[in-house]
């Protein structure tokens, strides 16, 4: 086993050490002076950073949105957030299912505000210097917040969806354009950090340490629906197809049917706008795997209902017994906590009826899913991450060890280590756990959709797609509707 496992940080612990062994003779006043030193600073430093973390906060927050309750969950939520993306999304959607559009909207656009700033490199490094020194002697939970692309993804689907809900399908369409940007900046923050996470394993000589971890972290497997959103791009091609952007239409819904191949009403979708376009080849190729394309008349109105369930999984705490190396090449015995989803199922879409008639809803995305490959994508710098941090912690102990003969410099520091090793479990907790879609053809008039034994009243005009959005947790339906023009 390799013996050079210090990092940079590491060095730069000792020498605080060193240094504070010069200034302070007793040993109470070493130990705190040397856990101050490196902490001090830390913009995310808090008693739920250092001592526990998100998952457990929010687990009232979690538990009522499961049951439906979301004026309960909004009022839930802690008064002091871990960050202002992370808030603002959970704090954005809980109040857009309340029924606060205001709230809703002043939340999801704080936290795009921030997401924004935060994507400037140049910002990031500057204030995350302190943060990697705390996060070291500590947990991943003093890092800022840095959201998964998958949920920037739902950031700009639901200002999508307050834009709709006033009909301002130019604000929308708008947000459809930043998500692809947006999704696609992450994209290659996410490859660069990976990049990273290789060379700091390669500079720290601590690939067996980190494969020790990895071969026995409980994973799940890849898939492209668990990358990309199928509902984000399905919503994308449907208003574009309101804009009459044909082409815009044609290639989302087309990437809609790429992460969800069996899902019929996309592409019925896709073969309704090849169809306005003239695309004779890719109808028929479309034809070939769906069946034929069958023309609505002009009196008939498309119903599109968007079916979101249930809420996603939250993170948990999964522990580790590891022997790992420290500075010195010495076998030490650890138990160090990652993040993990103690399940990845998700339920099928339920059944909803229109007019006495039962429709299933065909599945557009799995979060659960996306969440669970998402943390997969983080595991090596995580892993990378604790193993710096317990060899840290090591050396911080055995020093204070060595300067305090009453043991009581070793007793705190071991205490400190064990109740500061915390998962980082933030994540958007309030999102559904899947969305799917049902479209059809109707008489124009009066028709009753019923799901979960709510009924609700959709008016259709000749010629026009009317969109019923729907959001069902614990018996509770959340509901609003909107007319998107000409089919």
């Amino acid at each position: 086993m390799r013996r050079h496992v210090k990092s940079a940080f590491t060095c730069r612990l000792k020498a605080a050490v060193k240094t504070t062994r010069q200034n302070f003779g007793r040993s109470r006043t070493l130990t705190v002076a040397v856990f101050s030193l490196a902490l001090v600073g830390c913009a995310n430093l808090s008693v739920q950073t250092l001592f526990s973390h998100y998952s457990a906060a929010l687990q009232s927050t979690h538990a009522l949105a499961k049951q439906g309750e979301w004026n309960a969950a909004l009022a839930s939520l802690p008064d002091t957030p871990d960050s202002p993306i992370l808030d603002g999304m959970e704090r954005g959607r809980a109040a857009m299912l309340a029924g606060d559009q205001v709230v809703s909207e002043e939340a999801l656009q704080t936290a795009d505000a921030a997401a924004v700033e935060q994507q400037r490199a140049a910002v990031i490094q500057l204030s995350e210097g302190l943060n990697q020194v705390g996060s070291l002697l500590s947990n991943d939970n003093m890092l800022t917040y840095s959201p998964p692309d998958y949920e920037l993804g739902f950031l700009h689907l639901y200002l999508m969806l307050d834009y709709l809900q006033k009909n301002d399908l130019e604000g929308a369409l708008v947000e459809v354009r930043r998500a692809n940007r947006v999704q696609e900046e992450a994209r290659k923050l996410r490859e660069s950090e990976l990049e990273q996470t290789k060379k700091s394993v390669k500079q720290n000589g601590i690939s067996d340490n980190v494969g020790a971890i990895l071969s026995r972290y409980p994973d799940a497997g890849k898939m492209l629906s668990s990358v990309q959103n199928g509902y984000l791009f399905y919503l994308s091609g449907l208003l574009y197809e309101a804009e009459r952007n044909l082409n815009g239409a044609f290639i989302d819904y087309n990437r809609a049917l790429a992460v969800e191949p069996d899902n019929t009403f996309v592409a019925k979708a896709a073969m309704r706008v090849a169809f306005k376009q003239g695309r004779q080849s890719e109808l028929k190729l479309l034809e070939k795997q769906y069946g034929k394309y069958k023309k609505p008349s002009r009196s008939q109105a498309q119903l599109v209902i968007i079916n979101e369930q249930d809420v996603v999984n939250a993170r948990d705490a999964w522990r580790l017994p590891l022997w790992l190396f420290d500075s010195r090449g010495n076998p030490v015995s650890y138990s160090v906590s990652f993040p993990y989803y103690r399940s990845t199922s998700s339920a099928p879409q339920k059944a909803l009826t229109i007019d006495g008639n039962t429709v299933i809803p065909a599945q557009l995305t799995d979060v659960n899913a996306m969440a669970q490959q998402s943390l997969n994508e983080a595991m090596p710098a995580i892993a990378v991450r604790q193993v710096l941090r317990v060899v840290a912690k090591n050396e911080v102990r055995k020093s204070l060890a060595e300067q305090d003969e009453s043991g009581v410099g070793n007793l705190v520091a071991n205490i400190f280590n064990a109740l500061s090793d915390q998962p980082d479990t933030r994540s958007w907790q309030t999102l559904p756990q899947t969305a799917g879609v049902y479209s059809g053809f109707y008489a124009a008039g009066q028709h009753a959709v019923t799901a979960d034994g709510k009924t609700i009243n959709v008016t259709l005009n000749p010629g026009q797609t009317t969109l019923l959005w729907l959001s069902r947790q614990g018996g509770n339906v959340v509901h609003w509707q909107g007319n998107l023009g000409g089919i």
